[in-house]
């Protein structure tokens, strides 16, 4: 594609660290155009690619560029709010469902700094994110929802803010696709859909 001039890079989505260093390895060997960005599922309740990603991405000058950036919503919302989305997505309830109680109390940490800082949820976590990615993706439905992403650029959290948002964080197991990406579960039913959730 790269070389037939149809895109000018090239990036990946849903591997592990290994499979992104081995992919670029090969592509290097062959005369094939590297990957440039990653794609992977990382927010501030969800933060495994820091294991090993995060730093091939630093050394490799790959770019993250995260979906999922509010966790199906939950980074957006107070305790108690709700929201069609939180209501029929079964995908993400299956991603979220089950750290949800250590998961509340960054939520609650996010909130009060969104309280303090008199901006939304959505502009904490993605001023978060914005700290550790290239560019996130964020999903929207709603004008609200641009606006709060297009404003999260301007909100700068200190490094104390940064080190209170994150230290409270414990290991999850790998969820979704990711769960799947091994040649066991290669013949595995797969879970990626869309849930319950009308599109």
């Amino acid at each position: 594609m790269v070389k037939a001039g149809k895109a000018r890079y090239i990036g990946i989505s849903n591997c592990l660290a290994y499979q992104l260093a081995k992919a670029n390895d090969l592509a290097r060997e062959e005369g094939f155009a590297q990957f440039v960005s990653i794609q992977g599922h990382y927010n501030l309740i969800f933060r495994e690619e820091e294991r090993e990603m995060a730093k091939l991405c630093h050394e490799d000058n790959i770019a993250m560029t995260p979906y999922s950036a509010l966790a199906g919503g939950r980074l957006s919302k107070h305790p108690g709010e709700t929201s069609k989305r939180l209501q029929e997505d079964s995908y993400a309830r299956l991603k979220y469902g089950t750290t949800e109680q250590q998961d509340r109390k960054i939520l609650d940490r996010v909130a009060e700094l969104a309280e303090q800082h008199s901006v939304s949820m959505t502009e904490v976590s993605l001023a978060w994110l914005l700290t550790k990615v290239t560019a996130p993706v964020t999903g929207v439905t709603k004008l609200h929802h641009i606006e709060g992403a297009a404003k999260a650029v301007d909100l700068k959290l200190s490094k104390e803010e940064i080190s209170y948002l994150e230290e409270l964080y414990v290991p999850h197991r790998l969820v979704g696709v990711m769960a799947q990406n091994t040649a066991v579960a290669a013949n595995e039913k797969h879970v990626w859909s869309t849930g319950d959730q009308r599109i």
